[in-house]
């Protein structure tokens, strides 16, 4: 019997609740598909970085490159200064542990939730591939005469051969694995970055030349955000840097539902990866049991399949689906017609 090591970070406000949540179905789904796991907790996050002052200690980093798997709650406490817990936590995270995929299905599971007219669960199904630790997230630049009338902020995007190519290598393989519409789509912005988008296309038409079955087309960022409105069904994998991921990930949660059910995976796959709903700490709802839980047991989903339990995954995710489809009343906090609890009940369930 396999046995897997997790290290589990419920974080901040209602990362704790959903985090709960996620390990119930986690042990249930553990008993069905006959598989062990033990997990350590880290109490990263606001309330010790305002009790210690420590964000990430390198003991604590060091022991999370020895997990496979990370399961994340949420960061973000309104105590401390934005920024502070995101660049010390989360982003040194992802750059230390070289977690360069950042994996973002948008599936929506019941067309009643989508807000765009005449469109169903078989037009928005599609993955972004964002580019996780380069581009503008580096954190190169700064300032001059900061403070004065003269002042100047410059902010440099970063983007290596490497970088790129290996993320845009991802995005193709992921197309094989998921055999749907094999199309990648290189979202850019080709016409005005005209550095940074010229490696980027280069690269994209170069690797595409390894994979004669895959689709390879261009799309303006601009323009793939009208098309994910318009036109969601044009889409089947779409590679992107890490500014513009961030943006159009977070328009693909809305198409799906909101960010009630959207959770992501920031990936790398030879060593440590995380996985969490997208939604971040939700502080007015902490407490209250009315977060809803679903999108980091989609993150659960998702680490299942990373860790090999291929048919776990897809059993949580088919409950996932029946819930949201024979269940709630809403996918939003406090409107689900369930508790936070109740919700994760449902899922086991439905397993």
């Amino acid at each position: 019997m396999k046995n897997y090591k997790i290290a589990v970070l419920p974080g901040d406000g209602t990362g704790p609740e959903v985090i709960n949540e996620g390990l119930k179905v986690l042990a249930a789904v553990s008993s069905k598909f006959s598989f062990k796991y033990e997990t350590v907790n880290y109490d990263l996050g606001g309330e010790r970085y305002l009790k210690t002052g420590e964000i990430l200690p390198e003991s604590v980093l060091e022991e999370l490159r020895g997990f496979k798997s990370i399961y994340l709650g949420a960061i973000g406490d309104p105590r401390v200064k934005p920024g502070i817990l995101e660049k010390g936590l989360l982003l040194r995270l992802r750059f230390e542990l070289d977690q360069y995929i950042n994996l973002r299905p948008v599936v929506l599971y019941d067309k009643k939730y989508c807000p765009l007219k005449d469109k169903s669960e078989k037009d928005i199904d599609f993955t972004v591939v964002r580019e996780n630790t380069e581009g503008l997230y580096c954190g190169a630049g700064g300032f001059s005469r900061k403070g004065t009338e003269d002042e100047v902020a410059i902010q440099e995007s970063i983007n290596s051969y490497k970088g790129v190519e290996r993320c845009v290598r991802y995005a193709f393989e992921y197309a094989c694995k998921r055999n749907k519409n094999k199309c990648v789509t290189l979202c850019g912005k080709t016409n005005v970055l005209t550095y940074a988008f010229d490696l980027w296309e280069r690269t994209f038409y170069k690797v595409a030349k390894d994979y004669s079955d895959i689709k390879a087309d261009y799309a303006h960022v601009d323009a793939t955000c009208m098309w994910m409105v318009k036109n969601p069904e044009w889409f089947d994998v779409i590679v992107t840097d890490n500014m513009f991921g961030d943006i159009i990930t977070d328009l693909g949660a809305m198409i799906q539902g909101g960010m009630g059910i959207a959770a992501g995976g920031n990936i790398n796959p030879a060593g440590t990866s995380m996985f969490e709903p997208i939604g971040g700490s939700a502080p007015k709802y902490t407490g209250k049991s009315v977060i809803n839980p679903l999108a980091a047991i989609c993150a659960l989903s998702m680490m299942l399949d990373y860790m090999g339990e291929a048919k776990a995954a897809a059993a949580v995710e088919d409950s996932v689906k029946k819930v949201v489809k024979e269940k709630m009343q809403s996918l939003s906090a406090g409107k689900m017609g369930y508790s936070t609890q109740e919700v994760g009940d449902l899922v086991v369930e439905n397993l």
